[in-house]
């Protein structure tokens, strides 16, 4: 095999199996544990560490958990969790939302 055809052979084994991440990965499941009007930005902090991203939405403080894969040869998968917070801290609202659901 000529050499130009080997690394190139080589480059698209690569490229067809290249994967990546973007976000800070999260268990979805302690969602569950987390109730509008009790649930604290300290307790969230504590349950998930870190918030990926934060905002502002409606006047209000937003905290995104964000995780997705994607990889060349298999599915891409996501999961976000988006919570909004009331002027005390207290979890007004939130949302769990992933591409494999269990």
């Amino acid at each position: 095999m000529k050499r130009g055809t080997y690394l190139a052979a080589i480059l698209l084994v690569g490229l067809l199996s290249a994967c990546g991440s973007a976000g800070k990965d999260f268990d979805p499941a302690l969602a569950a544990s987390v109730q509008n009007g009790k649930t604290s930005k300290e307790e969230i902090r504590s349950l998930f560490g870190t918030p990926f991203k934060t905002g502002i939405q409606n006047g209000k403080e937003i905290w995104i958990y964000e995780y997705n894969t994607y990889s060349a040869l298999g599915p891409d998968t996501s999961k976000d969790f988006i919570i909004v917070f009331d002027d005390r801290g207290v979890v007004t609202s939130h949302q769990l939302m992933t591409s494999n659901p269990e």
